[in-house]
């Protein structure tokens, strides 16, 4: 496929399958939010929402407005969506919980605060479309909340979502994600202009991801750490979740890129292209999410999504600067993602978020991704569309 022929297409999977998905069976026009627990042709299998959803689908319909036609109805989703949800905060917890019912009373308390940090990137970036700055500093104080959270010697992570049930969560653990995803909400605020706060939150950000998590014996980022930021001991020790490294050096060559650090990029280019030529399964194609234990070479065999997607940004971002290895590899992925994820050739919309190590069709799912996909389709559409004729030219050589 030409350029060209991508961009229409990555247009088609935002604005034709994925958006009209969200209309008619994810949105909750009434009282605002997102139900996420659809099947795969829409039923509605409850009218639960997720603090994390909530917080992604606003960052979603907000970046929409922004870079996408500026149109009304998507910026009234999110602010029905923000205003729902603020109503929503506990008075007793600065988190947010992590299931609710579609009224937003409380199923599920959040332990961790992964899903009140996606709330106020959802702010950050309702703030940056709408001009009303106030959302701004509210995210900010959230984000000052969160940290004070984290910095606690009794953090709970939970590893259920890493390794699946039976697997106990963990007391006074450093993970990467929190670096990640704190990381990413500092870039972007800085992209509304400067606070030396968040330059030293990125900054530290970048530290613990290259530095802290980097084991050089492995050439790897492990994903968890003790409390003071040493590797653990045991099984923990040989950890390492690809998925979460793939989009976190995406993130890192981003901050990069905002700060004019060409150093910095080319490190975080380097880690990025190692990760995924580790993970990349040279039997049935794609990435692992995760390598359960390094030594053992035990890979978690589920294939999701997600990663797939973390790897086409992150190649997108080296092929606008001319590299030969990312138009490679992007081509790799993008026919290995279109070959096996989307589901119009079973006669239903949107794309496969989980299945097994060969993509195996099933007709029932649980949920509608409602952020990883539609910010691929978005980031690399806007990327394309910018894609200056050399990296154009580089393209087609390769």
């Amino acid at each position: 496929m030409t350029l060209t022929e991508i961009t229409e297409q990555y247009r088609k999977d935002l604005f034709d399958d994925f958006l009209p998905f969200m209309d008619r069976f994810v949105i909750d026009f009434d009282r605002g939010g997102f139900c996420c627990h659809c099947d795969r042709d829409g039923t509605r299998l409850s009218d639960r929402k997720d603090s994390w959803y909530e917080g992604r689908g606003i960052w979603i319909y907000s970046c929409l407005y922004e870079h996408f036609g500026r149109n009304p109805r998507h910026l009234e989703i999110a602010r029905k969506t923000l205003d729902a949800v603020l109503a929503a905060r506990p008075k007793d917890d600065p988190r947010w919980p992590r299931v609710m019912n579609g009224d937003y009373s409380v199923v599920t308390p959040d332990r961790e605060i992964y899903g009140t940090l996606f709330v106020a990137e959802g702010l950050l970036a309702y703030a940056s479309a709408s001009g009303e700055r106030e959302w701004r500093e509210c995210a900010v104080g959230i984000v000052r909340d969160m940290i004070d959270v984290y910095e606690r010697p009794d953090y709970v992570v939970d590893m259920t979502g890493y390794l699946g049930p039976g697997n106990e969560p963990l007391r006074g653990a450093r993970v990467q994600g929190v670096p990640m995803v704190l990381l990413r909400f500092a870039t972007q605020l800085l992209r509304q202009g400067p606070d030396a706060e968040f330059e030293a939150l990125a900054t530290r950000s970048v530290q613990i991801l290259l530095e802290k998590h980097w084991n050089p014996a492995f050439g790897l980022n492990l994903e968890l750490l003790t409390y003071d930021y040493q590797f653990p001991d045991g099984a923990y020790s040989q950890f390492a979740y690809t998925g979460h490294t793939l989009e976190a050096m995406w993130m890192v060559m981003d901050e990069a890129a905002r700060r004019g650090d060409d150093a910095l990029f080319d490190l975080a280019a380097e880690r990025f292209r190692r990760h995924v030529d580790v993970s990349w399964d040279g039997v049935y194609g794609g990435v692992f999410r995760g390598l359960r234990h390094v030594d053992r070479n035990e890979w978690l065999l589920d294939r999701v999504l997600w990663p797939q997607e973390e790897v086409l940004i992150g190649c997108m971002m080296l092929l606008e600067r001319g590299d030969e290895w990312a138009a490679r590899m992007f081509r790799k992925m993008y026919g290995y993602v279109q070959q096996h994820y989307p589901l119009k050739k079973h006669g239903l919309p949107l794309w496969i978020n989980a299945a097994d190590r060969k993509v195996t069709f099933e007709p029932h799912y649980n949920r509608v991704e409602n952020y990883h996909h539609p910010r691929h389709l978005m980031m690399n559409l806007q990327m394309l569309e910018r894609m200056s004729p050399t990296s154009r030219a580089l393209w087609e050589r390769c």
